[in-house]
């Protein structure tokens, strides 16, 4: 039984000494970090009480042995590269404008309705559970870059208006174009490494600089890469509850991208100067990641070898 199915097994019954293998591969490793993610992350009416068992000792340890894999396969994979600049604000607005796939020019102007629709039920929009992330990035920090993270927290709950919530707007989209709900088995195996990237980091405090770099790049790439979509959704004539979410991202997260970087990361490193690096590399981290990803779904898509909506 591969450790996933161990895992799962093991937190239904709560017999959790039951659990005596590792993962068969890295595959299966990143299943089962996933599912302890969700203890820590996961709306927690959908657990049904496998929440108690977050930081059991053998659910710690397993997280531990498989978050140090993790983590050495994120910085092997950056090995190639070197860092873009010494100063993080610059070197996170040059990995922003890195040359990418092209996928978003390719959903942009070509994609199907069904591909557009699977390939935002991947993507995530661009990433489910931003306001969970940005809310735990700015535990214990202190001075002005608190009270940007805050206002840009402010933003995702839409300024207070219940309707206007950012993942409100999300459940409206993926209503209008009945979207999809992808289980783990279903994704390309980067889709599972990106999402893994996100309880990692949300889940570790010796990761909160990395933290920032990786959620100060999503920042700096929405805006353009939301445009695309809501290109998209115009071109195909998308039922009006699809434009909302992609049209508050497309024009507010070039500004939350800038405050980001301005507001939060330089008065950071400032006060701090050993999270520069750390910064830059979970930025590396995520850019790495989306490329991956883009690259499998676009190849997947454009060849119909991912079913589609």
């Amino acid at each position: 039984m591969s450790l996933h199915d161990e895992l799962s097994a093991a937190l239904t019954s709560g017999r959790l000494e039951d659990i005596d293998g590792g993962p068969d591969d890295d595959l299966d490793g990143v299943r089962a970090l996933l599912a302890i993610y969700e203890l820590w992350l996961a709306p927690v009416d959908t657990l049904d009480g496998t929440e108690r068992f977050q930081n059991h000792p053998v659910i710690a340890g397993i997280k531990w042995r498989l978050e140090q894999r993790l983590i050495e396969q994120f910085d092997a994979w950056l090995e190639p590269t070197q860092p873009t600049s010494a100063d993080p604000v610059d070197a996170l607005r040059r990995i922003a404008h890195r040359d990418d796939s092209g996928v978003y020019d390719w959903v942009a102007t070509a994609a199907t309705w069904d591909q557009l629709v699977m390939f935002l039920a991947i993507e995530g929009g661009p990433d489910g559970g931003f306001d969970d992330l940005v809310s735990l990035c700015q535990v214990g920090i202190r001075g002005e870059a608190k009270v940007v993270l805050g206002a840009n927290y402010w933003d995702e709950m839409g300024g207070g208006d219940p309707a206007a919530v950012h993942t409100v707007l999300h459940e409206r989209l993926c209503a209008a174009v009945e979207m999809p709900r992808l289980r783990d088995e279903e994704l390309p195996v980067s889709a599972l490494y990106r999402k893994a990237l996100n309880g990692l980091l949300a889940t570790n405090r010796a990761l909160q600089a990395e933290m920032i770099g990786a959620l100060g790049l999503l920042e700096l790439e929405a805006g353009p890469n939301c445009r695309r979509v809501l290109r998209a959704l115009e071109r195909l004539s998308a039922p009006a509850d699809a434009i909302p979410f992609y049209a508050e991202h497309a024009s507010t997260d070039p500004r939350h991208g800038k405050e980001w970087l301005d507001g939060a990361v330089a008065p950071l490193v400032e006060a701090q100067p050993s999270w520069g690096p750390r910064i830059i590399r979970g930025a590396r981290w995520r850019a790495e990641l989306n490329d991956r990803l883009f690259a499998d779904v676009k190849l997947l898509l454009t060849h119909h070898l991912l079913r589609t909506a």
